[in-house]
């Protein structure tokens, strides 16, 4: 695997060091030895799909508070995906940054979500199918969002939104002093 690391910091872009030959190719996804050698999380403990049937649907920005928040591991398995993360550590020197990324079937890169930052993705294909690995377990009372649009991260997603979820819209907008977020 090779490991870039995004503008926000603890956060990678992940590839995939292909080994290839006539019926193909061959790579590794996932190596305890290979994240732990570049300080990141290596407890996943759960993983979950996220299937979209149109363009446009807009999920996030989610994650979980206190002692349940989790570092993901993101993959698109078909379809594409405008990816994007908030840092939202306190203590981070990247704040309430954001960043967007591509994630696709096609170019099977993988994206390292650490602890302490809100996650969402924009479909820019129908049928999209996302893939997930986590650190922690779902705990719903513990789950939190951001509002998608919300005026102080001015997020630009690629396209218009045309499915989104009630909750995703109801997420109030970012107030510091009131999140309960570890860092």
């Amino acid at each position: 695997m090779l490991f870039q690391p995004t503008n926000l910091a603890g956060a990678y872009l992940i590839d995939l060091q292909k080994f290839e030959d006539e019926r193909g190719f061959f790579a590794r996804t996932w190596c305890v030895q290979e994240f732990a050698e570049h300080g990141l999380d290596t407890q996943l403990v759960q993983c979950n799909i996220s299937y979209n049937k149109q363009r446009g649907t807009l999920r996030g920005m989610h994650y979980q508070r206190s002692a349940f928040a989790e570092t993901k591991l993101v993959r698109c398995i078909s379809g594409a995906i405008f990816d994007v993360i908030i840092d939202l550590r306190p203590t981070s020197p990247t704040f309430l940054q954001w960043t967007g990324v591509t994630l696709s079937a096609e170019n099977r890169t993988m994206l390292y979500v650490p602890k302490g930052f809100a996650h969402g993705f924009q479909t820019l294909a129908d049928h999209t199918e996302v893939f997930y690995q986590m650190s922690d377990f779902y705990a719903p009372d513990h789950a939190r969002g951001l509002r998608w649009n919300d005026a102080k991260f001015t997020i630009e997603w690629p396209l218009a939104v045309t499915v989104l979820s009630a909750k995703d819209q109801h997420y109030p907008d970012f107030v510091p002093e009131c999140e309960e977020i570890i860092a």
